[in-house]
């Protein structure tokens, strides 16, 4: 097998520090089972991974958070536990990438894979939150599934069509931001509101219904 071009590498560490904010444990399975079965020439850094302990324990990682991230309330209490773990382990990986043969480089990748992992976290976790307030499991199911495709896809095409993969990673950086910034207004629309509620104030978003009996829908409001 040929070495990683600089291309792949770059590719490979935006990959695996994004998908580390998603899925951490899935970026440390797959990557491991590629380098272990020879799918991929893993750089120094990164054949650690490739080991059977680690398979075996990142196995049984990725084999919990598949149900506890499709059950709506504990997958936002899980990505409030993980705040703390995927953004340094995303960091750590994407250094991993470059390891001690190209010192500069590892730090860039560690500082922007922290970046990268942090926001797939945040608009992961807005965006379930969000989706939480639902009372319908099947949206919940329905992102779910999605981000366990997202993970292996965008490993699987920053190692076979890096440029391809760039191109798609900002695009995908973008949405990010955007999901982070319209989940974020509606939870604090919505907390306020319950805040309202429970303090006994009028809910502006609920007309009382003395007005409306009072003002029947389509009649003229009384002066």
């Amino acid at each position: 097998m040929n070495a990683l071009d600089m291309p792949q590498l770059l590719a490979l560490a935006a990959a695996i520090g994004w998908a580390s904010g998603v899925r951490l444990y899935l970026v440390v399975l797959l990557t491991g089972l590629a380098g272990y079965f020879g799918w991929v020439p893993l750089p120094s850094g990164l054949q650690l991974l490739a080991h059977p302990v680690v398979i075996a324990a990142s196995g049984f990682m990725v084999f919990i958070e598949f149900f506890a991230d499709k059950i709506p309330g504990l997958d936002s209490l899980w990505d409030v536990v993980h705040t703390a773990i995927r953004i340094p382990a995303g960091a750590a990986l994407a250094a991993s990438v470059f390891g001690a043969d190209h010192g500069a480089m590892a730090i860039v990748a560690a500082l922007l894979g922290g970046s990268f992992a942090a926001t797939a976290h945040a608009a992961k976790a807005t965006t379930r939150a969000a989706i939480n307030t639902s009372p319908e499991p099947f949206s919940n199911v329905g992102a779910s599934l999605v981000e366990d495709s997202m993970v292996p896809a965008g490993l699987w095409l920053s190692v076979a069509h890096p440029l391809v993969f760039l191109v798609l990673f900002v695009f995908v950086l973008v949405l990010s931001v955007w999901l982070i910034r319209k989940s974020w207004r509606f939870l604090k629309a919505l907390f306020t509101r319950v805040a309202r509620i429970f303090s006994g104030r009028p809910d502006p978003g609920v007309t009382p219904a003395f007005q409306l009996k009072k003002n029947p829908p389509g009649d003229t409001p009384n002066v």
